[in-house]
């Protein structure tokens, strides 16, 4: 019964010895999340499927964070909140982290992770593509459109289809030019944004295992840009000591059994890897930051589920300490909790904020913010003719904002060197 770890969680959560790829199954789910983006209209499937006496199964399984559209005056994204606010009241929702209260957490992907709800050898759904994020806590996690959010919502169940799984092994110590970024890109490059659809991404290898939980969710966080159901990565010791320190909560460790079945195996060596960019208009338009050097900027952008994580600032900040930024650069942080670290994580006694307010850069409130374009009156948006580099997961056209706006994708090193220069820079040239 040789299994990989996602087949091996799927088993559990099914309650059968074994699962194969393309078996359709029924699982229980441990936790539904959903946002001010896809809650309400949820919620109003939910209610309409199930009639006025709708129950919800397990209301301490469900997790809302607004986090999407908020710092904003758009009536309907202001009202999408409301609906949130209005559904937590009447159906006494604990798990709902308000705007504008303490209880605010920022950008949902983080804050999961942060307040204890990513657990090993457990079974996740999202309303939310990137939801595969929590893959990096060795337990599986995606997204799901509203109609199915709404069925989990009403019977903590959910129909699934067995995935295929596909291997992406990192050997070698990582040089300090690279970051988690680079590593998902080279995979995007490599099987493009169709190459893993309806697959399981696991990542191994040395230099997964040697990089913190913030960079390992970044690695997961993008295998959605592959079109894979879900991004896994086994949990170690670094993953149960972050997990101790959130919650109490059981949680069981599965590993792939090493003569399992991949529809496909990869292997890369760090050590000969070179900072990546993604050129617009796609995750996957792979390049050396070398091959692309010089191209003029108008912003830089470091922030996101995928950008905006304690590790990323500090490594922007190394760079860009004592200097000044030559374009108009966003510092976005992921989650409260890391604007609040923003304050107290210091580089040669001065705080990560103060050296980025020193250098000129704008520090934002935590959010989605211009990860996904939002309403006109969201920071950090593109406009016609911009040119953009990020530390975010997409650049399709309009993602950020215009759809006559180019965006590249870089590492927090890649944009914070571009930074300083206005132009996209190697960030070998600063380190």
């Amino acid at each position: 019964m040789l299994m990989t770890i996602t087949e091996k969680i799927l088993s559990k959560s099914s309650g059968r010895k074994k699962v194969e790829p393309g078996e359709n199954i029924w699982l229980d789910v441990d936790v539904l999340m959903t946002h001010d983006v896809c809650g309400p209209p949820t919620i109003e499937i939910w209610k309409r499927e199930f009639g006025k006496d709708a129950k919800i199964w397990d209301k301490d399984k469900l997790v809302i964070f607004p986090d999407h559209y908020i710092y904003t005056k758009n009536p309907q994204a202001n009202r999408n909140v409301e609906l949130l606010r209005q559904f937590a009241d009447e159906y006494g929702v604990d798990n709902y982290y308000d705007v504008g209260t303490e209880r605010y957490k920022g950008v949902c992907h983080i804050a999961l992770a942060e307040e204890g709800y990513n657990i090993p050898g457990t079974v996740l759904f999202g309303t939310d593509s990137h939801t595969c994020t929590s893959g990096a806590f060795g337990m599986f996690s995606t997204g799901v459109g509203n109609t199915d959010g709404a069925f989990i919502l009403g019977t903590g169940k959910i129909w699934e289809k067995v995935p295929e799984s596909i291997k992406f092994t990192f050997d070698g110590e990582m040089p300090p030019f690279l970051t988690a970024k680079d590593l998902i890109l080279q995979v995007l490059g490599k099987i493009t944004t169709d190459g893993a659809t309806y697959c399981a991404l696991e990542f191994d290898g040395d230099a997964v295992f040697s990089l913190s939980i913030d960079e390992r969710m970044t690695i997961t966080n993008m295998a959605i840009e592959a079109g894979a159901m879900n991004g896994i990565i086994a949990a170690d010791a670094v993953t149960e000591a972050y997990v101790k320190e959130r919650t109490r909560k059981p949680y069981e460790i599965f590993k792939s059994d090493s003569e399992a079945k991949y529809r496909g195996q990869y292997r890369f060596d760090v050590s000969k890897l070179e900072p990546s960019v993604a050129k617009p208009h796609s995750p996957d338009n792979l390049d050396t930051v070398r091959n692309v050097q010089g191209t003029k900027l108008t912003k830089c952008y470091i922030g996101s589920c995928t950008g905006g994580k304690l590790s990323d600032f500090i490594a922007a900040a190394k760079i860009i300490f004592g200097n000044k930024v030559k374009v108009t650069t966003f510092i976005v942080p992921a989650s409260t909790a890391i604007a609040r670290q923003l304050e107290v994580e210091t580089i040669g006694g001065i705080s990560l904020k103060q050296i980025f307010e020193n250098a000129g850069c704008i520090v934002a409130q935590s959010s989605c913010a211009a990860c996904l374009g939002g309403p006109m009156d969201t920071i950090g948006r593109a406009t016609d003719g911009e040119s953009i580099i990020s530390t975010t997961n997409r650049n399709f056209p309009g993602r950020m904002g215009s759809k006559k706006a180019s965006v590249y994708l870089a590492s927090p090193l890649t944009v914070a060197a571009s930074s300083l220069t206005g132009s996209i820079t190697d960030p070998r040239d600063f380190l």
